[in-house]
C-alpha cells in the first residue's frame, strides 16, 4: 500500500484535507502531520472534529512567529518525521508556511511531492504566500491544479510534466459543511441575524494586518457602512486591533473564530462578503454571495472576471462604494469543477 504523509497547519488546509483524507481511506496508508501553524482550538481542533479528519499522528506545535523562524521550525521537525515515516509521498496543500516547509523537506530527502492547489499566482512577491506557491509548485512532482488559469501560469514559468486539473477539493467540502450547517448550526438564531440582513467580514493576511494604515482604512469603512456587519476576528487581527486602540460602530459586531459549519451557515445567508481569504473568496462564489475582497490583486483571477468578486484593496472609499453599488450578475458558471475532486486526485496519485 502506497504510503502518504499529508501535511496540514491552518485552516485552510484543514478544509481541503478533510475530503482527500476520506477519499485515501482504505486505498492509501496516511500519515498525517500537523504543523500547529494555527493551534487555536477554534481555528484547529473544531475542524478536524466537524469534517471527520483523523487525529495527527504528529503535532508538531510549532505556533506563531515570524516567517523565516516558524519556516525553519518546521521544517526540521518535518525531516525528522519523515526520515522516520520514509513515505512514497508527501502531500501538501495551498500556500502557507506548512506547504513550503513541507516540499522542502521531502525535496531534500528526495520524496516525491504533490501539490494540492497548484499554479495559483497573485504576481505580487510582497506576499508570503505568492513565495510559498512559487518555490513549492518548482519542489513539487504532481501539481493538482483548480483551473485552465492555474494550468497556464505553470507553463509560463516551464512547468509542463505531471500537471493535472482535477478541480477544486474545496468544492468537495462545501458539499458536506452545507448538509453540516443546514442541520446542525444556531449561528443564525445566536447571533440574531436575517438572511440577506447583514455583511459578514473577515481580515486576517498579513498584508492588511501588519500594515496599520491599511488595516485601519479597512476598519474605518466597516464603520462607515451602514448595515449590520458581522465580523468573525482572527487571534493575530485581535490582538492589532487591542494594540491600535480601535473601536467599533454599534453595527460592526466583533466575535471569536467560528467553526467551519457556522462559517458557512453565515456565508450562505449574508447579503455580502467582505475578506481577505482566498479560501472564503471560494466559498462565496460556490454559495452565490457576492464578495468584495479587500486586496489589491487575487489568486482566484475568475471570481473577479464572471463579476462575483470585486477588488478594493485597503481603499476606505472603494469599500464602500463597492458595497453600495453591487449588482449580482444574471450568470453563474461551474468555474473550478465539480466534486468529487479528492477522488480524482487519489486515482492519479495511486497511477503514478
Amino acid at each position: 500500500m502506497i504510503k502518504i504523509v499529508s501535511i496540514i497547519g491552518a485552516r485552510p488546509q484543514f478544509i481541503k484535507a478533510a475530503p482527500v483524507s476520506l477519499a485515501m481511506r482504505g486505498i492509501i496508508d496516511e500519515i498525517i502531520v500537523h504543523t500547529g501553524q494555527h493551534y487555536d482550538d477554534r481555528m484547529s481542533s473544531v475542524f478536524f472534529r466537524e469534517l471527520g479528519i483523523p487525529k495527527p499522528k504528529y503535532n508538531l506545535k510549532v505556533g506563531s512567529g515570524n516567517h523565516g523562524w516558524q519556516t525553519g521550525q518546521m521544517l526540521t521537525k518535518i525531516e525528522k518525521v519523515l526520515m522516520q515515516e520514509n513515505p512514497n509521498w508527501v502531500l501538501i496543500y495551498g500556500d502557507t508556511n506548512s506547504t513550503l516547509a513541507g516540499a522542502l523537506a521531502a525535496a531534500k530527502l528526495n520524496i516525491k511531492v504533490a501539490h494540492v492547489e497548484a499554479g495559483l499566482r497573485s504576481f505580487n512577491r510582497e506576499m508570503p504566500e505568492e513565495i510559498n506557491r512559487i518555490i513549492t509548485d518548482h519542489l513539487s512532482n504532481l501539481l493538482f491544479c483548480p483551473s485552465q488559469n492555474a494550468v497556464n501560469n505553470l507553463t509560463a514559468e516551464g512547468i509542463v510534466n505531471a500537471v493535472h486539473i482535477v478541480g477544486d477539493v474545496m468544492a468537495d467540502s462545501i458539499v458536506l459543511a452545507k448538509k453540516i450547517a443546514g442541520t446542525s448550526s444556531d449561528i443564525l438564531s445566536k447571533l440574531n441575524l436575517s438572511a440577506q440582513k447583514y455583511l459578514l467580514a473577515t481580515v486576517h493576511r498579513a498584508e492588511n494586518t501588519d500594515n496599520e494604515n491599511r488595516l485601519l482604512s479597512i476598519l474605518t469603512a466597516f464603520n462607515k457602512l451602514k448595515e449590520k456587519i458581522i465580523f468573525p476576528v482572527h487571534p493575530r487581527t485581535k490582538k492589532i486591533i487591542k494594540k491600535l486602540g480601535f473601536k467599533f460602530s454599534p453595527h460592526v459586531i466583533s466575535s471569536e473564530p467560528l467553526g467551519y459549519s457556522d462559517m458557512i451557515a453565515v456565508e450562505m445567508s449574508a447579503r455580502m462578503i467582505l475578506t481577505d481569504s482566498g479560501g472564503i473568496q471560494k466559498e462565496a462564489y460556490w454559495l452565490g454571495v457576492p464578495c468584495i475582497t479587500l486586496r489589491d490583486e487575487t489568486e482566484w483571477v475568475e471570481t473577479v472576471e464572471t463579476g462575483w468578486n470585486v477588488l478594493t484593496g485597503s481603499n476606505q472609499g472603494k469599500i464602500i462604494r463597492a458595497v453600495n453599488s453591487y449588482k449580482k450578475p444574471e450568470s453563474h458558471f461551474s468555474l473550478y469543477g465539480d466534486a468529487p475532486a479528492a477522488e480524482r486526485i487519489v486515482k492519479i496519485i495511486c497511477q503514478s
